[in-house]
């Protein structure tokens, strides 16, 4: 969060944080052994969705608010795991990384383009100045909200399915932890693109007069990201 915003786009989608992820399915012969650990798994990651969900909805950084929502579908991914549904958390693993890639540098984009500020209370009105932004934001917190049609929905809501067809109790109760996670995840996406774009302008008439979409070399990175995350949804 307090890197380059690339940086936080490549550690976040792809490297760093979700390598844990990514050993616990390297190593799932091994937790198939253990059922104790299977239900930790279940216990902490449904935990972990929700606690940094809610966290997430008071955040008003908007580098914050998408770095919260990370550590909430990390706790999908292990909530996943503990139902011994590995090849599912990678389903979501992979999703995450597009549209949490999508959302980090459109992130940056705002914050260039609206000079270098980062709360969104300060923010609003902004898809007049910087319209491609807003739908790159858009579609990125559509997926990551898990709406129907879009990548992210076909992973989280067949975690969530899987929890509640079960029959057991811990599943049970990590799905309900797992479907409030969900519901803050509205939450703070809708936040995010209405204080950011939607509302009533509350900064300075200066920085809104200096307002404009990033250069090309930006914005290119954002349109292919856009594409490939199109085309992987096209392939589900």
């Amino acid at each position: 969060m307090e890197g380059p915003t690339p940086v936080s786009a490549l550690i976040h989608a792809a490297t760093m944080v979700t390598a844990g992820v990514f050993l616990v399915i390297r190593l799932s012969f091994l937790f198939e052994y253990s059922p104790v650990s299977l239900t930790v798994l279940m216990i902490f990651g449904s935990l972990t969705a929700f606690v940094s969900s809610t966290i997430g909805a008071f955040q008003n950084d908007i580098k914050k608010i998408i770095a919260y929502s990370t550590c909430s579908q990390l706790g999908y991914m292990v909530f996943s795991c503990g139902m011994s549904l590995y090849s599912l958390s990678l389903f979501h693993l992979f999703n995450h990384g597009f549209f949490k890639a999508l959302l980090f540098l459109s992130a940056g984009s705002v914050i260039h383009g609206y000079g270098d500020n980062q709360d969104i209370r300060r923010m609003g009105g902004l898809i007049h100045f910087l319209p491609l932004t807003y739908l790159m934001i858009l579609i990125g917190s559509m997926s990551l909200a898990a709406i129907p049609t879009l990548s992210g929905f076909y992973s989280k809501d067949l975690i969530l399915e899987f929890s509640g067809s079960l029959f057991d109790t811990v599943a049970s109760f990590a799905g309900i932890f797992g479907l409030l996670a969900a519901f803050f995840t509205v939450f703070y996406s809708y936040k995010l693109i209405y204080m950011t774009f939607l509302s009533v302008p509350n900064g300075y008439k200066k920085i809104f007069e200096m307002s404009h979409e990033p250069h090309f070399n930006m914005t290119f990175g954002l349109v292919v990201l856009f594409f490939f995350f199109y085309m992987f949804r096209l392939f589900i």
